[in-house]
Formats: C-alpha cells, structure tokens, sequence
C-alpha cells in the first residue's frame, strides 16, 4: 500500500484550518458574550492565539514552502509577543478606569504600589524644610 504524503498533509492542513478559525471564531464570541472584564481578557487571548497558530500549522501543511513557513513563524512569534501585553495593558486600563470592581480581587498589590507611587510623589512636591 503506497501512501501519498501530500494528500494527508493536505488533509492534515485542512483540519488544522478549519479547526483553528472555528475556535477563533468562538474566541470573538466570547469577546462579545462574556460578562465581565475577566472573561473576556481570557476570551481575547488563549483560544484566539491557538487558532491562530493551528490556522497557520494549516497553512503551512498545505503550501509547503520553506519561505512562507518562516514568514508563519514570525507570524506565530509576534503573536506570543503581543497577545499578553495586551491583556496585560486592557486589564492595566480597566483596573485604573474603575471598570473591575476592588471585591474580586484576593490581593491587590496595583493599589498598593499606587498608593506609593502618589505618596513619594506628595513628598517630592512639597517645600523643602516644611517637615
């Protein structure tokens, strides 16, 4: 029995494909769905960021190329770069603009720091020799 590889790669990149833009595709509707700032964060990043990449595993099982291969490799690591900065930052926002209730937290070690930050501030700005 001969088997022809570049049917199943093909086969293989098909699945990936579609199984990848599927879960992006529900990563946006949790984007859209979700009800709080949490959820969505988590929606905007990990199911999105693997389809991404099994969209690209797709791709590159079907062309087959060495050059579009590297290009959907900086592709997938500018994702992995951006994608936690991101959230990073619209949880960062969120938190500042008062859109995450101070309840949900456990610690919270950002108010600390900011409380710090605006005390070293006050004592910077004031007069020397007023103690």
């Amino acid at each position: 029995m001969n088997v022809d590889w570049e049917l199943v790669a093909d086969i293989l990149g098909s699945i990936c494909f579609a199984a990848g833009a599927l879960l992006a595709f529900f990563a946006a509707i949790g984007v859209l769905r979700f009800p709080d700032i949490f959820a969505r964060m988590h929606a905007a990043t990990k199911p999105q960021v693997l389809g991404l990449f099994l969209v690209l595993v797709g791709i590159a099982l079907i062309l087959r190329q060495g050059t579009a291969t590297w290009v959907l490799l900086l592709v997938a690591v500018g994702q992995m770069l951006t994608a936690p900065v991101a959230a990073h930052m619209i949880g960062r926002a969120s938190y500042r603009t008062g859109l995450v209730p101070k309840s949900e937290f456990v610690v919270d070690e950002l108010t600390r720091d900011i409380d710090l930050a605006e005390a070293e501030l006050e004592e910077h700005q004031r007069p020397a020799g007023t103690d």
